[in-house]
């Protein structure tokens, strides 16, 4: 996890900074000088020959490629060709493609007697300010970050522990060495032993991850993040083509001072109550796993070997791949009926629920979710020990639904 947020920054730190020389052929020279200007790791070379000429003198050990721009992009803009030996590089051809796309429509707006002070004049940002009524700023792009995540954590954590049950389960019952452990336990006992051993163990492993990732990530940052930017590296961040503050001034258009980015995200972060989050990802990662557990080991008990488990795996996961693809359209609409309903469903409030707690949920809607997983989960143990009970010690037969709903109405 750690790694997912330290190796980019190691790739961009000691990547390769090779220098890529392109020819250009230039039919309109004045367009090769102002609209593609060299970059750190691209370098433009204008060459006042023929394309055919420039194929015949290219040296792959030199150059990259050959650009050809025809005398009129304005009309024609499919006529630029980049010639290269390989496969040409994505960040290469985007570079050169949004440099002439933004020459060509300013020479279109020229054309129609559009000049750039009136452009810079009517170009306007809009940056939405959201506050709560307690004067709060928040960020719905923070809250559909935060709400994924843990949805897809307690996605992913429920299907890895409760698989671990399962054939925890199975491995028991064709080494024969449940018929020792039967003597001395009742079966549900034995059941109910498992999942809560795994279960403590996931929150363990959990909390390692946590602790773990957070110092990496932190420490990894310190080292490798720079605070100090130069003139020459905020110039390359602005982009080709941007104006400084005086320049749109001398143009008629007023410069819009931004906060600072750090400050804006530490201020939107305040206004999530982590605390909440985080007490309820306790809560629906143990209830939902404990749901799902149990199920998963009726499934364990109720076979001889993994293989067998596909027809009844199918039933049980339904509901929770169904959740996972709900909370992906919930973000856009948290409060929705459908959003509601999966949020209070035991078998899929544990996903859709931590997807929309980030946007505020009413207590009285939380407390219905919990309540309900809560009977689930209590509900579904009981069916689980019944077929438990009576799978563990069953050998050699491949059981059937009919059967299962048998076994729930076995006495003894």
């Amino acid at each position: 996890m750690a790694a997912i947020a330290v190796v980019p920054i190691l790739i961009a730190k000691y990547s390769d900074d090779k220098v890529n020389k392109i020819m250009v052929i230039d039919q309109k020279p004045e367009l090769f000088t102002t609209v593609i200007p060299s970059t750190e790791t691209v370098t433009f070379i204008n060459f006042k020959i023929s394309i055919d000429s420039a194929k015949k003198v290219f040296n792959a050990d030199e150059f990259y490629g050959i650009l050809y721009l025809n005398e009129d992009m304005v009309k024609n803009p499919g006529g630029a060709m980049l010639f290269t030996e390989k496969q040409a590089n994505l960040s290469v051809t985007n570079y050169i493609e949004s440099s002439l796309e933004k020459q060509i429509e300013q020479d279109k707006l020229k054309a129609e007697g559009i000049d750039q002070k009136t452009l810079a004049s009517i170009e306007t940002h809009v940056d939405l300010k959201t506050l709560t009524f307690k004067g709060e700023e928040n960020s719905a792009e923070l809250a559909t970050a935060v709400g994924f995540i843990c949805g897809f954590l307690i996605y992913m954590f429920i299907f890895l522990y409760g698989v671990q049950v399962m054939r925890g389960v199975i491995e028991e019952k064709t080494n024969r060495i449940v018929e020792v452990i039967i003597s001395s336990v009742k079966p549900f006992e034995l059941m109910m032993g498992k999942i809560i051993g795994i279960a403590l163990v996931g929150l363990t492993q959990f909390l390692l991850w946590i602790i773990l990732t957070l110092s990496i990530t932190s420490v990894a940052s310190t080292v490798l993040m720079d605070n100090k930017m130069d003139a020459k590296s905020i110039s390359q961040n602005m982009g080709a083509g941007q104006l400084d503050k005086n320049a749109l001034k001398e143009l008629g258009a007023t410069p819009v001072v931004q906060e600072d980015a750090l400050n804006k995200i530490f201020k939107q972060l305040s206004s999530i109550n982590f605390t909440l989050i985080i007490f309820c990802f306790l809560i629906y990662f143990l209830g939902g796993y404990l749901l799902y557990s149990a199920l998963f080991a009726a499934i364990g008990a109720a076979v001889d070997n993994e293989t067998e488990t596909q027809q009844f795996m199918l039933p049980v996961t339904i509901p929770l791949i169904l959740a996972f693809i709900v909370a992906q359209g919930i973000v856009q609409n948290p409060d929705s009926q459908i959003g509601f309903w999966f949020s209070i469903i035991p078998l899929t409030s544990p996903v859709v629920m931590m997807v929309r707690i980030a946007f505020g949920v009413p207590p009285w809607e939380l407390a219905l979710s919990i309540s309900l997983l809560i009977l689930g989960f209590v509900g579904a143990t009981w069916l689980a020990g019944r077929i438990y009970r009576t799978g563990i010690l069953l050998y050699g037969k491949k059981v059937t639904y009919k059967e299962l709903a048998k076994w729930l109405f076995y006495k003894g």
